[in-house]
């Protein structure tokens, strides 16, 4: 139900009030999250596969340009870039719902039509990820320099000194943008897409609901930080876990701002 509304309509609402959630409420979404995969295998597989493909060659040109040590952050940037596929996810989510059949191109439909508020966040998240690529690669060079450095195995990288101490300092940089987009999008991508906040309103409310609740926002935001970056080394994997992740936020986010009596 990707719901319209004017301008006017939107100032008149209230900011939605987040309800507190803690871990009970994570292993509920969870459990939901791969209940509605199991609904929805094949278009789930088919809008994951998509990130794993384009993962994959982003991955294996590292790899051939000798700059393997890259690959952890690039795949730590996806974490920027993934709240582009929730609202994909979202619209396969309520298919079921109104008796009509999954199609994968019903999903990239509703992505390239999402609101202009959630436009809004893709290319915030766009910018941090250029600058986090920026960043760690001008890491690199004064770290590791112009040695070619290729995978000692599919995926896995040498761990000499100069890159172990690369991809400390690289995670500690990444973990703080990868921290302000959980805080930014979290909740709003879902208020957004479900029409019941303006751009301000839902990141309002999303930056209100993950500092009211620390601890729960911690845990889950790195369970999605770790389980995401375990799947893109193993690409495979994320074909599953990326639509499951996805459900799982959706549903938590209806813990969390529950729809109102009237509607």
């Amino acid at each position: 139900m990707q719901a319209s509304r004017s301008a006017s309509s939107l100032a008149a609402t209230a900011l939605p009030v987040p309800r507190p959630y803690g871990l009970r409420q994570i292993g509920h979404a969870l459990a939901a999250g791969a209940s509605t995969f199991l609904t929805l295998p094949a278009p789930s597989l088919a809008l994951a596969a998509i990130a794993a493909v384009v993962g994959g060659a982003l991955l294996a040109a590292l790899g051939a340009l000798g700059l393997a040590p890259m690959a952890l952050p690039v795949a730590g940037g996806f974490l920027l870039l993934a709240p582009a596929l929730l609202d994909g996810f979202f619209h396969l989510a309520e298919l079921p719902e109104r008796a009509e059949r999954p199609r994968l191109r019903r999903a990239l439909s509703a992505i390239v039509r999402a609101p202009g508020g959630i436009w809004l966040l893709r290319l915030l998240c766009a910018f941090l990820f250029l600058i986090w690529i920026t960043d760690a690669a001008i890491l690199y060079s004064m770290m590791i320099g112009g040695e070619a450095l290729g995978y000692g195995a599919p995926w896995l990288i040498r761990l000499q000194p100069a890159v172990i101490g690369f991809e400390l300092w690289a995670a500690l940089m990444g973990a703080v943008l990868a921290g302000i987009v959980f805080t930014v999008t979290a909740f709003s991508i879902p208020l957004l897409y479900e029409g019941r906040a303006g751009l301000v309103q839902a990141v309002s409310a999303s930056v209100r609901a993950v500092l009211g609740n620390p601890a729960a926002s911690l845990v889950w935001g790195l369970l999605l930080g770790a389980t995401t970056l375990v799947s893109i080394l193993l690409l495979p994997l994320l074909c599953v876990t990326l639509p499951v992740l996805a459900y799982a936020s959706l549903a938590l986010y209806r813990e969390v701002f529950p729809p109102a009596p009237d509607g």
